[in-house]
């Protein structure tokens, strides 16, 4: 059954016309496979293992998740009512702004430029189409240290505004809630402009016209109809944009803006209070489980129907020549702020310290990344495969329920998922050390914490998620057929799945495995807190540089990890472009 995913359908669909051919013999006192999904799952109860493969992965996300929420009911400490009384009014105001002003940001220009892209006609749409997705292969971190450079007192932009205007002109503040605010927006617009693209593309133009001929303009139509239409994908979109607003680590640090992740972070290795720490971690995923539960409700209730797809020119609407050019200039403003400003200077600060500070220890900080990435791809690839495998031979609610127990990580900051794995692991690691002083005389020191055990379980529980959802995609492309047919020619479990499954997934897992590794190149929060002492990666010495205002030497290690991060956003771009409605 080697081969090509073509070849192996093919035989797979002999062999069932086969099968068929024989159950409709007379022969043959009843069919050998039923039409109905339950009688099929009764035929599987050998496959008692794999029934445990949902289970298992949604425990290990529960444990950090349950180690954490028990904090809250623990008694607290001295450090713990200093930071409530001094620190956490602030953190609650400066998260609530924060993603306030975010969401409005990413809302505005993600549904914007999306409407304009998906339904209009003006000059240069089709490299904007896929062009504005690209600051989504820049870290929300690295256009945070491009700004202060920039736009700093003693930055180049302030400095020569003042040459030319004298130096009472007033600029505001880089350094605050409006520029953290900005910088977030610019970086994490491209989530709400994909989905919400996708959305205004999937209505056509019938709508609006129905609307435009009870006497409304295409503004009442784009308020009134298109943009309740295409509400979940936006809110999904804005979902993920509040998501990462709250995980993030390394924007606010270099900005100094305090939020829940570094004082999770300072309260740790700042104060050296791990209850502290814990107890920050579990109000954190209170409200992240507070907006969850808002998001099922407002969309539980809620259908919709995809019309039509808007494909031929003739369905844009043809803007005037003058507001066409507008439009552009709009475009062009978002995308060169967002993503050819920063790559720009980020290749002029790496130039001019590529030959002083450019030594032996990249190899090692690229090794480590690179390491890292891969072998948390591949963990997280397999899980996701396993996962999703058991869940189509044995598709109970109970089932459904694990795997999305098992998906829930991706809501978790990763503040927040050091903490909960550091307790447990610390807790077995005195286990291990204690019967091995009790039993052999050893002393085994940290076996688990520290280690890249540690690491690689927190990036497993992160990003299963993101390796989820297309490994999922693929999966439901082969049709029940090809499994029925297999298990009549006695190839079944593991043996399918090595043999039918992986050659058709091809494609969907090495989406996966692509996205899970950018994702763990990019990752800061969850390498600073778990890594092994002197195991430092690209992202650690962006985070050490930048602490000390050290923009230019910053610069070197960013731009390797925006190259890296390219090449997923190229593949979303190129399916953007292939796609039949998306020219």
């Amino acid at each position: 059954m080697k081969g090509d995913p073509a070849r192996v359908a093919f035989h797979v669909q002999s062999a069932l016309r086969h099968v068929e051919k024989m159950n409709r013999s007379s022969h043959a006192p009843q069919p050998l496979f039923s039409s109905n999904k339950r009688s099929v799952y009764l035929n599987w109860t050998g496959l008692s293992g794999w029934k445990l493969i949902p289970f298992s992965v949604a425990v290990l996300v529960m444990i950090p998740l349950a180690v954490v929420l028990f904090s809250f009911f623990t008694p607290s400490d001295d450090i713990w009512q200093h930071l409530v009384n001094t620190l956490l009014g602030r953190l609650l105001l400066n998260t609530f702004w924060l993603s306030l002003g975010v969401l409005g940001g990413t809302a505005l220009l993600g549904i914007s430029l999306a409407w304009l892209c998906a339904t209009c006609d003006f000059p240069l749409r089709k490299f904007f189409n896929w062009a504005l997705m690209l600051p989504m292969a820049i870290p929300a971190y690295v256009t945070a240290f491009v700004a202060i450079g920039l736009l700093d007192f003693s930055g180049p932009v302030q400095t020569n505004l003042r040459s030319w205007f004298g130096e009472d002109l007033s600029i505001p503040e880089i350094r605050s809630t409006g520029g953290v605010v900005l910088v977030m927006t610019l970086a994490l617009y491209p989530y709400v402009y994909l989905l919400a693209r996708n959305a205004f593309l999937s209505q056509g133009r019938r709508a609006m016209e129905a609307v435009q001929s009870l006497g409304h303009g295409r503004w009442r139509g784009f308020f009134r109809v298109a943009l309740p239409m295409g509400r979940p994908w936006i809110f999904g979109g804005l979902m993920l944009v509040l998501m990462e607003t709250l995980a993030d680590f390394g924007t606010v640090s270099i900005f100094n803006y305090d939020t829940f992740a570094t004082a999770i972070y300072k309260a740790w290795f700042g104060f050296f209070s791990l209850s502290s720490a814990s107890q920050l971690a579990s109000l954190l995923i209170l409200i992240v489980f507070v907006l969850l539960w808002v998001e099922q409700k407002l969309t539980a209730r809620t259908r919709y129907t995809q019309v039509e797809k808007c494909s031929a020119r003739g369905d844009r609407i043809a803007l005037r020549p003058l507001t066409g050019w507008l439009v552009c200039a709009y475009a062009s403003a978002v995308f060169l702020t967002a993503f050819v400003i920063p790559v720009t200077q980020l290749s002029v600060w790496t130039m001019q310290v590529f030959e002083n500070d450019f030594d032996v220890r990249y190899f090692s900080f690229l090794s480590h990344s690179l390491f890292l990435g891969g072998m948390g791809a591949l963990l997280t690839v397999g899980t996701a495969l396993l996962l999703v495998y058991a869940h189509r031979l044995h598709g109970s609610p109970f089932n459904r329920l694990m795997v999305r127990i098992a998906t829930l990580g991706y809501a978790l900051p990763g503040t927040v998922l050091a903490v909960g794995l550091f307790i447990p692991l610390a807790w077995l690691d005195n286990k291990l050390i204690a019967l091995g002083k009790a039993w052999f005389s050893w002393d085994l020191g940290l076996i688990l914490n520290g280690t890249l055990t540690a690491m690689l379980l927190a990036y497993l529980i992160r990003f299963l998620a993101v390796a989820h959802h297309p490994v999922q995609s693929a999966i439901k492309r082969i049709t029940p057929s090809i499994d029925e047919t297999s298990r009549s020619l006695r190839v079944s479990g593991f043996s399918m799945l090595r043999k039918i499954h992986l050659p058709i997934l091809r494609g969907g897992l090495l989406t996966a495995a692509t996205l899970v590794f950018v994702d763990i190149m990019k990752e800061m929060p969850i390498t600073l807190m778990t890594r092994p002492f002197g195991w430092d990666t690209l992202a650690i010495r962006i985070y050490e540089m930048t602490s000390e205002g050290e923009w230019e030497r910053a610069a070197l290690p960013a731009m390797v990890l925006v190259l890296t991060g390219l090449f997923p956003i190229m593949l979303l771009t190129r399916n953007t472009r292939e796609d039949g409605y998306g020219k």
